[in-house]
């Protein structure tokens, strides 16, 4: 398992940074960031907590919760390869799963790091 602490994560990029959008594309679901242009993009369905409801995308209400992420900040992540990257917004989640089971391809996440950076982009 890692934790904001690991510095070999990509994704300790996001931590300290705010949503800026939360894009519908098709059938997955990005999250953006400023300043720089990151984008954490879920290809397995989504789920989590939002202001303590439970969601899971894109069952019915889930984007309206999904869009109460608007403006928040990371504050830390876990990623448990196989099994979930998670971002944590305080007491809510962002949760991607990362397991066989629920990939609907060879793809389960994608993260785009800081606009201009070569190799910017990791997948899982």
């Amino acid at each position: 398992m890692n934790t904001q602490n690991d510095p070999e994560d990509p994704i300790q990029q996001l931590v300290g940074l705010d949503v800026s959008s939360v894009c519908f594309v098709a059938d997955y679901v990005e999250l953006h960031f400023d300043p720089n242009g990151e984008v954490l993009r879920a290809i397995s369905d989504p789920f989590g907590v939002q202001d303590g409801h439970e969601w899971q995308f894109p069952r019915p209400g889930s984007m309206d919760l999904l869009h109460r992420y608007i403006g928040k900040t990371v504050d830390g992540y876990e990623l448990i390869p196989g099994r979930h990257l998670a971002l944590h917004f305080g007491e809510d989640r962002f949760i991607i799963p990362l397991d066989d089971e629920t990939r609907v391809g060879p793809e389960a996440a994608h993260y785009l790091g800081p606009d201009g950076v070569p190799g910017g982009m990791w997948i899982w």
